[in-house]
């Protein structure tokens, strides 16, 4: 037959050592390259965006841009004020960090207005990303002068210092996160087959697929570079859709194994389930990746990153389950099949047939109507904190204060408000034109001196050609606080127009830490529209084409709208607010992180699209063999039931092991998509799904059920055709 699955199935069973081999051959290949070409990190050039990033190419032209800047805070312990011994630790930093390679120049020490602190400010050289590499070097010297003067403290704070913090936390988070994550998904495996052969089977190709992953997002990095995002979502969507595509395809030749009674060989079982099972892995594979494809066309490279990782990685999972599966049921065939000759006095009723599940179906089954309005009502209400639901960047401020970047972070900024944030304003103009720019940014600061958003006080800078003039204006107030956000509005609205924006020819605009924090949420809004439809369209051409209906499209599309909307009012009504910040270990910042819910709609539009394939396959297969179309879908959804929630209750493991992290925007995801996933699973998938399908009957399948009226053939080219009792037709000779 022309299924490729099959064909590929057929293949790796006949030759299972070949085929493993192959598979461990591509993972270290995969792996070899990656670790041999290298990633290519993004730069700052990469992550530029709005206003804000338009203004930091401007003075990057000029020489102007941001440098990677280390403060070295000296203080008394006990929080006097400091004495003569403060001024020769004062030297002695100075000479020490002059001295490094690394640094480019160290300011003049600057005291506190209470004169309780002293600090001293060193820029490094490079660009600003890449200081947290070569950061070491100075917090060496720091930690010296620390022993040499144990009367004070002595400590260091800034972009790289707190960058490497945080990647040193982020890495043994992840590790605790595996620590917790397999060990789980491995009982569950075993509840599922109670077996330690098959239940290690999923875990190792999951693993086995993330390595592979990890080396195939280093090549692509060449193309698509990483914003040091990309392993974190490896990890969370190649465990997830590793096992349940391993999941679905075990349970299903299991199930083929013991309705034969054990009789099937292993190779025509495998056959079967590769045209069933198999067909649903590479369908709901290709919908994961497309659907997170669409994360491109936000124009951004930390989307650009998620999906990335995600693409790659789900491409190796369906490789490992189209291939190596196979083979390794070719191999355990045998044991498999005593244990399925065994049961097989048990196989009296058609596999995938569960007590357990008629019953939870019945009352929809009973009143379809009154289970949808139930179950829709409910989700809507959860849906409701939706409507109140406040963007914003995540700041440095939300990072963890167990680091002691960030507790030197804090007593810096305690001690020189005026550091906790910038606006810059960048001027472009002809050289000529030099004097009435610096006139015009004079006026600016002579403003900004007397109200009462700003600090006062002001810095200009000019490059060395005289086109880029920078005029720099603190706010003693963290990016992410109102007075912060009014200096930005004020000085975009009113302050600039009314000085340097009066000047014909010149081109100005603003960036700093504020601009930053306000221009990243504004640029994903304006591309949202864009890439909700791209994911609409994907998601209903994938399901239209493989179900052959348009109805089964628009379904879709609607269910998952439902879902992610239910899943990101939770997420409201937790993150939001501080009732559930002792329950989850986090400190709210009264908002969502930006990136968290077009993550979200991307990721689960193609999450669930596992559960709606592999759901419809089996009503579709039914239904193909001349099952009516009530007993179709309730024997489709309860033979499938068992295996998705299974499948489920792995991927909201491995969702919920991320919500311990420290990072917030790293929790909200966890929690957001393991929310949805439960949602998705047992009020989507055994509720409203099926009440939309008995209702829908026949009409449920248009136009493909009317063809195979007519013609008695419903099945596309190369498509098994399903007999009354599941069985695929054709696919063994």
């Amino acid at each position: 037959m022309n299924n490729p699955s099959v064909r590929v199935a057929r293949w790796s069973a006949r030759r299972p050592w070949l085929a493993i081999a192959g598979w461990l051959l591509f993972v270290v290949m995969c792996l070899g390259a990656g670790i041999a070409v290298g990633g290519h990190a993004a730069t700052s050039e990469d992550f530029r965006v709005g206003e804000a990033g338009r203004a930091e190419a401007l003075a990057a032209s000029g020489g102007l841009q941001q440098k990677p800047l280390e403060r070295v805070l000296i203080s008394a312990k006990d929080g006097r004020a400091l004495d003569a011994g403060a001024d020769a630790a004062v030297r002695d930093v100075r000479a020490r960090m002059a001295r490094l390679a690394e640094v480019e120049s160290v300011g003049r020490p600057v005291r506190s207005a209470d004169g309780h602190a002293v600090r001293v400010d060193v820029t490094m050289k490079g660009p600003e990303l890449e200081g947290k590499k070569h950061i070491d070097p100075l917090l060496a010297q720091t930690a010296a002068v620390q022993r040499a003067h144990p009367e004070l403290r002595v400590e260091e704070s800034g972009s790289p210092s707190i960058s490497k913090d945080v990647q040193g936390q982020r890495g043994e988070d992840l590790s605790r996160t595996e620590l917790f994550a397999l060990p789980v998904t491995l009982i569950v495996l075993l509840l599922v087959f109670r077996s330690v052969a098959m239940a290690l089977v999923p875990l190792l190709l999951a693993i086995s697929s993330i390595m592979a992953g990890v080396g195939l997002s280093m090549l692509a990095s060449r193309v698509f570079p990483d914003a040091g995002v990309g392993t974190n979502v490896i990890l969370l969507i190649g465990m997830a859709v590793g096992v349940d595509y391993t999941l679905f395809y075990l349970k299903r030749h299991r199930e083929e194994r013991a309705r034969s009674g054990g009789r099937l060989t292993p190779a025509a079982a495998v056959e079967i389930t590769a045209a069933t099972s198999g067909r649903a892995v590479l369908v709901s594979g290709l919908a994961v990746a497309a659907s997170s494809a669409t994360l491109y066309l936000a124009g951004d490279v930390i989307f650009g990153s998620l999906a990335t990782g995600a693409i790659v990685v789900t491409i190796a999972a369906v490789v490992s389950s189209v291939t190596v599966l196979p083979a390794l049921l070719a191999l355990l065939g045998g044991r498999t099949s005593r244990r399925a000759a065994r049961r097989a006095h048990d196989a009296t009723r058609p596999a995938g047939d569960d007590t357990r599940i008629p019953a939870a179906l019945r009352p929809v089954a009973r009143r379809p109507v009154l289970m949808l309005g139930v179950a829709v009502a409910a989700m809507l209400a959860m849906a409701g904190p939706l409507l109140g639901i406040r963007l914003t960047d995540v700041g440095r401020e939300t990072y963890s204060r167990e680091l002691p970047a960030m507790q030197a972070y804090d007593r810096v900024n305690a001690a020189f408000p005026e550091l906790k944030s910038v606006n810059q304003v960048v001027v472009r103009a002809t050289p000529d034109r030099q004097p009435q720019v610096a006139a015009a940014l004079d006026a600016l600061a002579a403003t900004v001196k007397h109200d009462p958003l700003f600090d006062g006080r002001t810095r200009t800078r000019v490059s060395a050609d005289h086109r880029i003039t920078m005029l720099e204006v603190p706010v003693p107030a963290y990016p992410s606080e109102t007075r912060a956000q009014q200096s930005l509005k004020h000085l975009r609205a009113d302050l600039i127009p009314a000085t340097v924006g009066r000047l014909a020819g010149a081109e100005t605009a603003v960036t700093g830490d504020v601009a930053r924090y306000a221009d990243y949420p504004e640029h994903q809004k304006q591309r949202l529209p864009l890439i909700l439809g791209a994911l609409l369209l994907v998601t209903f051409l994938i399901t239209a084409r493989a179900f052959r209906s348009v109805v089964l499209g628009l379904v879709g599309i609607v269910l998952n709208l439902l879902s992610a909307a239910a899943s990101l009012g939770v997420l409201t009504a937790v993150f939001q607010h501080t009732w559930a910040e002792g329950l989850l270990g986090f400190t709210s910042m009264g908002s969502i992180g930006s990136r968290v819910p077009l993550f979200l709609f991307v990721i689960l539009f193609g999450l669930s699209m596992d559960y709606q394939v592999f759901t419809l396959s089996r009503v579709q297969e039914a239904v193909r063999g001349g099952v009516p179309a009530r007993t179709a879908v309730l024997r489709g959804i309860g033979g499938s039931a068992g295996v998705v929630t299974s499948a489920a209750i792995v991927m909201v493991t491995v969702f919920a092991s991320f919500v311990p992290l420290h990072l917030i925007e790293m929790k909200q995801i966890g929690f957001s998509l393991a929310v949805a996933v439960l949602l998705d699973a047992f009020v989507i998938r055994l509720v409203i799904l099926p009440a939309v399908m008995l209702l829908f009957g026949d009409a449920a399948w248009w136009p493909s059920r009317r063809r195979a009226s007519r013609s008695g053939d419903a099945a596309g080219p190369g498509e098994a055709v399903a007999g009354p009792e599941g069985r695929v037709a054709g696919t063994v000779g």
